[in-house]
């Protein structure tokens, strides 16, 4: 899928715990949770000098559950607290390696402690691409091989990562030069709100969990008053997604973080029945039957304009939506390098995606409002 056009396929495999431990106490106090109301894939403990972050299940199908420990200097932990990983705070310099990272770091003003990245062309942040074209943030590489030489040149704090499966090597290496490595797992979460959920995660590791908490709250407030006015609709449009791939149409699951925003828009997507991870793979005739009368189209892959369209198969002339220009895609809003602004930016902002929907199924209700991710397609 193009959502993952721009994350990095790594792996770090834990075989052992990490040895080094500060002691005082041979007793684990209790701590104070960080309330997290969304996401599945992590929580947030916190002490008296530290925290204990965990993220459940890193990538699909996993059952693991890694522990990070995030102290401050001169903190001491009780005897048998057992950790995978330990992180010194305050974290000065930090690689990411997903372009959803970014949008988190900029919110919680930390940007500037991003030192390292893997395939800057596909930032679009205009803030964090001044850093980039200043020389502050180092190219660490292609998306599917990291260059390990300049990342631990670079002697970052901590390096945030994420995994797919368990076959890549990569993050391991880095590790055995002690440079921690730990996953941030928010593109696992199928939930909208639990996508952005996962700056508190990113919190966490800057001593800002309370700033993290009040940015997640206002985008959970306006996300839910933005639900709200969309059931104000007597109508509900019938919406397709995806496009063709040579003979196959892949369509998102009913359960698919992106079908989730259509129902909240209230409209009525025709296959948000399904199940699954990944992609639905239909033949051209099966969604012909089904949806040619869809009254939109929405997220067209790449294509930008109705010639491209066209030009790719001439069989979308049949659908209603292509007939009375009713398509939408997220192509058409770049960064500056031509990275797509809806796969970095939407995650951190599901508050966003659902008001550009809203404002396309239902335009009475938001008539004033700019799109920021949907555009229509031009001619």
């Amino acid at each position: 899928m193009k959502y993952f056009v721009s994350l990095l396929s790594l792996l770090f495999l834990f075989s052992c715990k990490n040895e080094e431990k500060n002691t005082s106490t041979t007793q684990i106090s209790e701590g104070n949770p960080v309330e997290i109301k969304y996401a599945k894939g992590f929580s947030i403990e916190e002490f008296n000098g530290y925290s204990i972050v965990k993220v459940h299940n890193p990538w699909p199908n996993s059952d693991l559950d890694l522990t990070y420990l995030l102290i401050e200097e001169n903190t001491k932990i009780p005897e048998d607290l057992q950790y995978d990983q330990k992180i010194q705070l305050p974290v000065k310099e930090v690689v990411v390696t997903s372009t959803t990272h970014i949008p988190a770091l900029e919110a919680l003003q930390v940007e500037n402690k991003l030192t390292g990245f893997p395939g800057l062309d596909y930032i679009s942040s205009k803030k964090t691409r001044k850093l980039i074209n200043s020389g502050k943030i180092k190219e660490l590489g292609k998306n599917e091989n990291i260059n390990t030489e300049v990342l631990i040149d670079l002697q970052p704090d901590v390096v945030i990562g994420f995994a797919i499966d368990g076959n890549n090597k990569t993050f391991e290496n880095i590790q055995k030069t002690g440079i921690p490595v730990v996953f941030n797992a928010d593109w696992v979460e199928e939930e909208p709100l639990g996508k952005a959920e996962w700056i508190k995660f990113m919190g966490a590791f800057f001593g800002k969990t309370a700033e993290a908490t009040n940015i997640f709250e206002q985008i959970e407030n306006d996300y839910l008053v933005a639900k709200e006015l969309a059931k104000t609709s007597e109508k509900q449009p019938t919406v397709i997604g995806g496009s063709m791939y040579k003979d196959q149409w892949y369509m998102p699951y009913g359960n698919s973080w992106q079908a989730r925003f259509i129902g909240e828009a209230n409209a009525n997507y025709l296959y948000k029945e399904t199940e699954g991870s990944g992609s639905l793979a239909l033949s051209f005739e099966n969604v012909l039957e089904k949806a040619q009368n869809a009254d939109f189209w929405i997220s067209t892959g790449q294509f930008t304009t109705y010639t491209q369209l066209l030009n790719e198969s001439r069989h979308y002339e049949q659908f209603k939506a292509v007939q009375e220009k009713k398509v939408y895609s997220v192509s058409l809003v770049e960064g500056q390098t031509g990275g797509v602004l809806y796969f970095e930016l939407g995650p951190q902002r599901p508050d966003l995606i659902l008001k550009d929907l809203i404002s396309i199924f239902h335009p009475n209700l938001l008539p004033d409002y700019e799109r920021v991710f949907f555009k229509a397609l031009k001619n």
